[in-house]
């Protein structure tokens, strides 16, 4: 019993001492993006953009309004043909806004596309600096305080996924 006592309290110093001898640093990313004016610029532009996007979007949120009110005020003098010609005309302009909105905004739509050339350049520079950095004054780790994103760098003597595959395979 005093040995497993004795084991568990030299692992527990060992663990101890090994944590403390980590090098571990936080870097707020945000800030440090904030304080580039290449990327103030960047955001402009993107800004503008949207504001651009959006208010083609409203234009044409406001046609089709415009069209929906002519056709409710038209309907009761309108025969079939014609009705059913103008609720096309308008579920297909409706679709043809839905289609724009998901091409300027959408997850690849062109203000992703835009934020990737103007803002991924920049934020390669930042982390590539957050490495130099980490590297020359030694330390293992960093962390981004400012987002979700979390560990920007490791030593790679660190990195053991391979072993833990290794382990695995080996069941």
């Amino acid at each position: 019993m005093k040995k497993k006592f004795i084991s568990t309290a030299l692992f527990s110093l060992a663990l101890t001492t090994f944590a403390l001898a980590q090098n571990i640093v936080v870097v707020d990313v945000t800030a440090v993006l904030e304080s580039v004016p290449e990327y103030q610029k960047a955001q402009e532009q993107l800004d503008q953009l949207a504001t651009q996007w959006r208010q083609e979007i409203a234009q044409e949120q406001d046609e089709i309004k415009g069209l929906y009110s002519k056709y409710q005020a038209e309907q009761v003098m309108l025969s079939e043909e014609t009705k059913r010609q103008r609720e096309e005309e308008i579920l297909n302009k409706e679709k043809t806004l839905r289609e724009l909105q998901r091409r300027k905004f959408g997850p690849e739509g062109d203000l992703f596309k835009k934020r990737q050339e103007l803002v991924k350049p920049i934020q390669d520079k930042i982390y590539a600096a957050i490495s130099k950095y980490a590297e020359d004054k030694g330390y293992e780790y960093v962390f981004d305080k400012g987002s979700a994103s979390g560990l920007l760098y490791t030593n790679e003597r660190y990195e053991k996924t391979e072993d833990i595959i290794n382990i695995l395979k080996r069941g």
